[in-house]
């Protein structure tokens, strides 16, 4: 009696798979035109969705996502428009749910949108040269009143530092361990905070004494490369397109944005600054900076820094990797790793 019980079920299961069509199936009974997309759009611009129906489905209606987040709804298989102007550049990952004949089925697909405007190349004039520590890999640079703070890397020789910039001497400085490699830094309520490369560890320091107050995790699987602050948030890069917002109380990772030019993405983002409230970042390998609107990610402007690169005597200089606003005089103080010198200059609008 069991085996016959067994085998009934067995039919019956087997019965009830059989009926209609698989999850597998459906899937093939919508799709976006991918031949009707462009391979990147720019945030001005809009496109126009509309499902292709190989099967002749009787479609009632579909809603479209972007993200996760719930766009609209169109009856039938009417075109849906998507303004991309206030969307987040970078990648738009599409959804439509799709509700036909009593049943539903969801397709995806992805744009890429970049910046709406062109980066236009700002000149400057250097106003003063310094010397500076040839053997400082340099990660951070940021003025704290008159006072500017650098943090280094490499592991085992790591360190923050309080430094005399007419000099290059460093008069106050705290080693980090051996096992890290400092990276970024920036000081907000009086406060250093100071992130490491690969360990997804940071710290905090009291600005003033640069004390250890406490250490930190990151609570998301990234890298710590630049950081700044706008005197509310701080601004973390991990060495992608992606520039995080930092809560300084909690070190949370609240959001993040997309550094795009007008045609391209812009990977490792670097060393930070905060400048009349915008983010000039340098890109990793490349001499010069990017003028980053800290809401949208776009790159306003560019900053050629090859001329300075040209003036550094020392073979073992790397990359530009190191800028310093001077709020008091509007310049902009620039180093790099193990460069031997500092270039104070005037950024023209």
């Amino acid at each position: 009696m069991k085996v016959y019980n067994l085998l009934i079920t067995t039919f019956l299961a087997l019965n009830i798979v059989g009926c209609g069509d698989s999850p597998k199936d459906k899937k093939g009974y919508f799709g976006f035109d991918e031949n009707n997309l462009k391979p990147m759009y720019q945030a001005s611009e809009k496109i126009d969705f509309s499902l292709l129906n190989p099967k002749n489905k009787t479609i009632d209606s579909i809603v479209y996502f972007a993200n996760e987040q719930r766009l609209a709804s169109v009856q039938g298989n009417a075109k849906f428009t998507l303004d991309l102007n206030g969307k987040k550049l970078g990648y738009q990952n599409i959804k439509a749910l799709v509700y036909f004949e009593g049943d539903t089925v969801s397709t995806q697909t992805r744009v890429e949108v970049a910046a709406a405007i062109i980066p236009k190349l700002l000149k400057y004039t250097i106003v003063n040269t310094y010397d500076h520590d040839v053997n400082a890999f340099i990660e951070g640079y940021e003025f704290y009143r008159d006072t500017l703070i650098e943090s280094t890397g490499l592991k085992g020789k790591s360190y923050v530092a309080k430094v005399d910039y007419k000099t290059g001497k460093t008069y106050q400085k705290v080693s980090l361990d051996a096992q890290y490699f400092g990276e970024g830094i920036t000081v907000i309520n009086n406060k250093i905070y100071q992130l490491t490369w690969e360990n997804g560890e940071g710290f905090i320091y009291d600005a003033n004494t640069l004390k250890k107050i406490k250490s930190f995790t990151y609570d998301k699987k990234v890298e710590g490369w630049g950081m700044t602050n706008d005197g509310k948030m701080i601004y973390h890069s991990d060495g992608t397109e992606k520039i995080w917002t930092m809560d300084p109380e909690t070190q949370k990772l609240v959001d993040f944005i997309n550094v795009y030019t007008n045609d391209s993405k812009i990977k490792s983002v670097n060393e930070l600054e905060w400048v009349n409230g915008k983010i000039y970042g340098n890109i990793w390998q490349k001499d010069a900076i990017a003028v980053i609107d800290p809401k949208t990610g776009a790159v306003e402007a560019v900053v050629d820094l090859t001329a300075l690169r040209a003036k550094v005597t020392n073979k073992e200089a790397e990359v530009l990797n190191g800028i310093a606003y001077n709020k008091k005089t509007n310049t902009l103080f620039v180093t790099g790793k193990n460069w031997n010198k500092t270039f104070e200059i005037k950024v023209q609008d």
